[in-house]
């Protein structure tokens, strides 16, 4: 099967498709991580913020792009529709199992949870000297692209049809690209909430000192 030229578009409407869960499952870490620089400004939360999704998406990217990778070696062992069909089957698998997790009625793999758990805190300890530097946010962002997310594990095992690096890659660039734009309206929000919140606390405290 070749690259598709809907690669990119398939990604992206996966990610619409997921706005619901990635507001709610992701919006927190966004705020989290935007109030973790303590920016000044709504400039500066939005530079940050958008800096920390730019890395979440290169991770979604870079890990597209390895089983893209192992998607094109089972075309180079079996025959082409063979592949494709196998293929086909183990996502189809895939996605019915994560399914009937979000309706509660499996429990999620949890061998990968914890695998990718482990991969995810080892990148963190490695990237953790970076994150005081001024590219602090997209450093985060790469730690949090790597966190345990059955959404993000339905998005690559489709990407995996592309059956190559590339495609699987370009898949993976459509969806993160997509769900970039409810995670960063939820986290820019509770964001401007918590300031609009620190400062109100910051009036008060002063009111209470003038009546004093």
């Amino acid at each position: 099967m070749a690259v598709s030229e809907f690669s990119f578009l398939g990604g992206m409407v996966l990610g619409f498709a997921s706005t619901l869960h990635c507001a709610g499952m992701c919006g927190g870490i966004a705020t989290s991580l935007t109030l973790m620089f303590q920016p000044a400004t709504a400039a500066e939360r939005f530079r940050v913020l958008m800096m920390a999704q730019a890395g979440r998406v290169t991770s979604y990217i870079a890990a597209g792009a390895v089983l893209g990778y192992f998607g094109s070696e089972l075309y180079g062992a079996f025959d082409r529709a063979g592949a494709f069909r196998l293929l086909q089957w183990f996502g189809a698998v895939v996605l019915i199992w994560l399914g009937l997790t979000f309706a509660g009625l499996l429990p999620m793999p949890a061998a990968v949870d914890r695998l990718i758990a482990r991969v995810s805190a080892g990148i963190a300890r490695v990237l953790a000297p970076l994150r005081r530097s001024a590219a602090g946010p997209y450093v985060s962002g790469l730690t949090w692209g790597i966190i345990p997310c059955p959404m993000v594990y339905a998005a690559l095992f489709t990407a995996m049809l592309a059956g190559t690096a590339f495609g699987c890659g370009l898949f993976m660039a459509g969806f993160g690209l997509a769900t970039m734009i409810p995670v960063g309206l939820t986290a820019f929000g509770f964001a401007s909430l918590a300031r609009v919140e620190a400062d109100g606390r910051d009036d008060l405290v002063v009111a209470a000192e003038h009546r004093q």
